[in-house]
């Protein structure tokens, strides 16, 4: 491994403050780097998924590229999904626009989520200190230099305010085929008092952040997993779907899984990848 895929691993494995789909994209640039680097595209790519076993969304997005085929594909592949990821955001944006209104809270600091919010400013945002790292004061702060009404409570607050809002929209980690939902810790306990008070609870990712497996509880503690029964939609920029149907969602992008495969060294997957 050379010294630039180092330091890139060695960030990812060390990043607590920046949300998936950022930690997605540093995962694609250094893929690319290393490509051009002469560093083989699958194992650069095993390397850079192993980093954050939890984040399925790291996974997701390096293991989609390397169904492209040749080295100088996966550059291509990659730097399309580093482009359309904005693209990506305000689609799911357009797409949640009849979903927010009145009170909405929301837990960490999705990006897309943020887009959202700014797309369709609802009446008040609540937004969670999401310790450890506090980054629903830096989303609090953006909303507000946006002119959006916005409050920053602490964690333990959450499920109470959950159960007095319109909407809790969440960002994702990773979705797994079931429709259950890795988030930051504390996401578990908002979404369960936001169900038990009828309140909608929508998570708005990326398709990469699609898992085409069952899930398996994170790996870290600052991660909580989310049973599919507490999670009424996902909204991802392919389109929207209830969390029993996630995995009609994965079936349409079959680069999800064939990724994985390759991720996981399966070898038929693997002599495909070489023979393409």
């Amino acid at each position: 491994m050379n010294a630039a895929l180092e330091e890139r691993v060695r960030e990812l494995r060390e990043e607590r403050h920046h949300g998936a789909s950022w930690m997605a994209r540093h995962a694609l640039e250094a893929l690319v780097e290393a490509v051009r680097n002469g560093e083989d595209p699958v194992e650069a790519a095993r390397l850079l998924a192993s980093t954050r076993i939890s984040l399925g969304a790291i996974a997701g997005a390096v293991g989609r590229v390397l169904t492209a085929g040749s080295p100088a594909q996966v550059v291509a592949e990659a730097e399309a999904i580093i482009g359309s990821r904005y693209r990506a955001a305000k689609i799911i944006a357009v797409m949640l626009e009849p979903d927010i209104s009145g009170t909405v809270l929301t837990h960490s600091a999705s990006g897309t989520v943020h887009e959202a919010l700014i797309h369709t400013p609802p009446q008040h945002v609540v937004c969670t200190i999401s310790e450890p790292g506090g980054e629903g004061r830096t989303l609090a702060a953006e909303l507000k230099a946006e002119g959006i009404d916005s409050e920053l409570i602490a964690d333990d607050e959450g499920p109470a305010a959950a159960q007095e809002c319109d909407l809790v929209l969440l960002g994702a980690d990773t979705v797994f085929m079931d429709g259950s939902l890795v988030n930051k810790v504390g996401t578990l306990a908002i979404a369960s008092a936001a169900k038990d008070a009828g309140v909608p609870v929508v998570v708005a990712c990326e398709t990469f952040k699609l898992a085409p497996f069952d899930p398996h509880p994170p790996t870290e503690d600052i991660f909580d997993l989310v049973p599919a029964e507490m999670i009424d939609r996902v909204v991802t920029e392919e389109g929207a779907a209830e969390t029993g149907d996630v995995a009609s969602l994965i079936y349409r992008t079959p680069c999800l899984r064939q990724g994985y495969d390759l991720l996981r060294g399966r070898r038929s997957e693997l002599r495909a990848f070489e023979e393409s």
